[in-house]
């Protein structure tokens, strides 16, 4: 499968094939990308509902914080197609997720 970057659409580019979105990697839109600190996120799932994308992935990774908590999945920035919205630190209930400068390009 072609992975298109954002330089690889038409001026104007249109969506003909629903889903495709995971086709294109639109990560290079960002200006901003969202940390997620594991210890300090509490597993909640807000972040992966409104991630518009979703680039907030649910991964069956047990993790184990520094305090001794244990959780069977940990959850996963996929930077590819993450475009730094932000939603996901803004709604994060323990701010769990901080947006930091992106640099490169």
């Amino acid at each position: 499968m072609m992975r298109l970057t954002w330089r690889d659409l038409p001026i104007g580019g249109f969506v003909i094939e629903p889903g495709n979105a995971r086709n294109n990697l639109t990560g290079t839109w960002r200006t901003e990308r969202p940390v997620i600190d594991q210890d300090a996120c509490i597993r909640c799932r807000i972040c992966w509902m409104y991630c518009p994308e979703p680039a907030i992935l649910e991964l069956n990774k047990p993790y184990t914080t520094r305090g001794g908590k244990k959780y069977d999945m940990t959850y996963e920035i996929d930077y590819d197609h993450c475009k730094g919205c932000g939603i996901c630190a803004h709604e994060c209930p323990v701010k769990a997720i901080k947006m930091i400068p992106e640099v490169g390009g």
